[in-house]
């Protein structure tokens, strides 16, 4: 097989990967995520009122956080879903 037909595999199988886990992705807990993603709409709301400095700190504190925490978790439902798929 050659490095190009190897590469026509790949797309397919990371869609099958991320459609088979989203089963598993209602099972999670997602609460960190939820208050990452408020602390963004949090920091939003202050730019809104006047408050440009406390606003932006808290608003990308609050989007790098949404980014490690989605990570975390995506990583938590794949990992579920393989250990509940390929145990016996």
């Amino acid at each position: 097989m050659t490095w190009r037909s190897r590469w026509l595999w790949v797309p397919p199988a990371c869609l099958a990967v991320m459609a088979l886990s989203c089963g598993a992705a209602a099972a999670a807990d997602k609460t960190k995520v939820d208050r990452a993603t408020k602390q963004v709409e949090q920091g939003a709301k202050q730019i809104g009122q006047g408050k440009v400095g406390p606003g932006f700190k808290e608003m990308f504190t609050g989007i790098g956080r949404t980014i490690v925490e989605g990570a975390t978790f995506s990583g938590n439902t794949m990992g579920e879903f393989f250990r509940k798929t390929f145990s016996s």
